[in-house]
């Protein structure tokens, strides 16, 4: 008989090392499965990096590029495993030896796509996965918004770097706001006038990114950020 593994639980708070806010408790969930060498509490800046699973040249590149202006800040790139940009995020960080977190969609032993198996197995070894979802939970597709709404909490900001008008990206955009947290846009999806949703976005609060350097002035006080990167 094949023994399943057991990974370690721990509440939203102690992931964060801090209290919730009324309007975080909300939204959090009473459990979360978490398995890496990523110190938690976890120390320093955070920032969700999401967008199109079948993205662009350009998506891919814009996504890179953000990751690595937040690697060079000593940032903790947060994503969800999908293809696309979510991959582009987590590969760049691990890549230029910074850290990242992957917020599955499914339990930590099961991958989505299978395609990133091995890019899954690196997180967990080296930096960190987390996932709201027991072993062996039959995962639904509903499950993927669920897990946006985990990321955008567990994020200090996020940034949708390209997104069509259904993409799943958009409930973390939405969430993001209903947190106080910063939303960013990337230039090029607000300027596309084929979409109606980064303008509704920006009446809430989101802002336009055409340089990722913003991104940093926004976030809080880096502290502890040495011992994450050491």
């Amino acid at each position: 008989m094949v023994t399943e593994p057991e990974f370690r639980s721990v509440s939203v708070e102690e992931l964060l090392g801090r209290p919730l806010n009324d309007v975080e408790k909300k939204v959090k969930v009473d459990t979360l499965f978490v398995e890496g060498s990523l110190k938690i509490p976890l120390p320093c800046p955070k920032v969700s990096i999401i967008g199109s699973r079948k993205a662009s040249l350009q998506g891919i590149e814009n996504a890179q590029r953000l990751a690595k202006t937040l690697i060079e800040n000593q940032v903790v790139i947060v994503s969800g495993l999908a293809e696309g940009i979510d991959t582009a995020g987590h590969e760049t960080a691990i890549k230029m030896n910074g850290k990242t977190i992957a917020v599955l969609g499914t339990p930590l032993n099961k991958t989505f796509p299978a395609k990133n198996f091995e890019l899954q197995q690196e997180i967990m070894k080296n930096h960190l996965a987390v996932s709201q979802f027991p072993v062996d939970y039959p995962t639904n597709k509903k499950d993927f918004v669920i897990r946006n709404k985990t990321m955008a909490l567990i994020s200090d900001a996020s940034v949708i770097v390209e997104a069509g008008k259904s993409s799943g990206s958009l409930h973390q955009g939405w969430e993001t706001l209903r947190l106080g947290r910063p939303l960013f846009i990337w230039e090029s999806v607000v300027n596309n006038k084929e979409l109606d949703w980064p303008q509704e976005m920006m009446n809430y609060g989101a802002m336009k990114l055409s340089d990722p350097i913003d991104v940093l002035e926004v976030l809080p006080t880096r502290f502890e950020m040495i011992d994450v990167f050491q």
